[in-house]
């Protein structure tokens, strides 16, 4: 099963992600935002961060989840590159986001990521498969 692919939208970019769990799910959720990034092959996961989020149902998590990775990037130059969602209930999430800290010029940086949108978003199980779709202003 193919963990993520890019979707074209109007105006912005998304991604559809897939995964045997939710916990899954998420995680390559997290890697197919990043991806759109940057070229992940570039960054060396030498940091660990551990977020925990909640909200009202599994839309709003994933939401909150992508949100809590793009704040880490922005505030803390943090590019990460592998994801492990070890708790996910649909309405709370606790996961670690590995990466590396990084200076202008020292990645290439593909496009800016401004928002995740709740504009068609999805998340649903069909035949023991979740599937997340998500769009983001850029």
């Amino acid at each position: 099963m193919e963990r993520f692919e890019f979707i074209e939208h109007t105006a912005d970019v998304g991604i559809r992600a897939y995964g045997r769990t939710l916990s899954e799910l998420f995680g390559n959720a997290a890697l197919g935002m990043f991806s759109l990034i940057a070229d992940l092959s570039q960054v060396t996961p030498t940091e660990d961060v551990t977020v925990e989020v909640e909200a009202a149902d599994r839309e709003s998590l994933l939401v909150a989840w992508l949100t809590e990775l793009i704040y880490h990037y922005e505030t803390k130059r943090l590019l990460f590159s592998e994801f492990f969602v070890q708790e996910c209930s649909g309405t709370w999430l606790r996961g670690v986001a590995r990466g590396q800290r990084f200076q202008p010029g020292e990645i290439e940086i593909l496009r800016h990521m401004k928002a995740v949108t709740y504009h068609g978003l999805e998340v649903a199980e069909k035949d023991g498969v979740w599937t997340a779709q998500v769009i983001f202003d850029t």
